[in-house]
């Protein structure tokens, strides 16, 4: 095995191990308050190469939907993709287009429209010519409440300040950006920390800061969710939920990049829009 190769089964396996954990958290809380639903594992299938494990839970008590995907797959890109990493500044791309790319993907929608909804990510993508880190973590929620953001992007912002002095500021700005809605003239909702092509030239200090990120999530979020869990709420809640996740599918069918790259790569379709509400509306 090359360097590359050790690199690769390295990271793949903490994205495994995160996600066992994240479901594990995720099951613990649906239990803790009463509800009875259950994870449904289905492996998936890239048609070119890899594959995957998609974990969704349906109906509880705590997550309306809630899905943890992990995956590593490989193969050669197809001329959009080459096109889209060109642009980015990926070089060879012209020359050989092979890749290879793992990662950890979970959205949360919830119950109580009090809770926020929740999307992170973290991956790594490698082709010939060059290797990096991608991922992130932002909060949507239907009903604010400044405190929930203030812990949030807290909490991010001691994982990132371990790694670099300006991470934090630069990749909050990178994620307000990211996940703004053009056609909407809104964000999708108060934002967090997204970065892509982390290439600092040292490849343990970014997955180092990648893992970090990871595991900055569940102390970011799950005080969110016990904290309004019990809350009670409205039809008229239930209604501006239904609203708010108009946008994220909006968003997520539109302009995010993670979706066009799976559907673009072939990747399994219920895998790549796992991140989609159950329900949502429109006015």
């Amino acid at each position: 095995m090359d360097d590359s190769d050790h690199r690769k089964a390295r990271a793949a396996s903490w994205f495994r191990g995160l996600r066992d954990e994240i479901v594990a958290a995720f099951s613990g809380l649906e239990t803790e308050f009463g509800g009875g639903a259950a994870f449904e594992e289905t492996l998936t299938r890239r048609q070119d190469g890899g594959g995957g494990l998609m974990s969704v839970l349906r109906g509880g008590r705590v997550f309306e939907k809630v899905g943890v995907n992990v995956s590593e797959v490989h193969g050669v890109l197809g001329t959009r993709a080459q096109a889209a990493m060109a642009a980015r500044g990926v070089p060879g791309m012209s020359d050989d287009a092979r890749f290879w790319a793992s990662g950890i993907s979970l959205v949360a929608h919830m119950a109580n429209p009090h809770c926020p909804a929740v999307h992170m990510n973290t991956r790594m993508f490698w082709t010939p010519g060059a290797a990096w880190f991608g991922g992130g973590s932002d909060l949507n929620p239907c009903i604010e409440y400044p405190e929930d953001t203030a812990h949030f992007h807290t909490t991010l912002q001691t994982a990132c300040d371990a790694h670099g002095p300006q991470y934090y500021s630069r990749f909050k700005a990178w994620a307000d950006e990211y996940f703004f809605i053009p056609h909407r003239n809104r964000a999708r909702g108060v934002g967090g920390i997204f970065y892509d092509d982390l290439d600092s030239g040292d490849w343990e200090a970014d997955f180092v800061f990648t893992q970090e990120v990871g595991r900055a999530f569940l102390p970011a979020f799950l005080p969110l969710t016990r904290k309004h869990f019990a809350r009670p709420w409205s039809d008229a809640d239930r209604e501006v939920q239904l609203i708010h996740r108009g946008l994220y599918a909006e968003y997520n069918l539109v302009y995010d990049r993670g979706t066009k790259f799976g559907l673009e790569s072939g990747h399994d379709v219920n895998a790549v829009l796992m991140s989609l509400p159950p329900v949502a509306k429109w006015t």
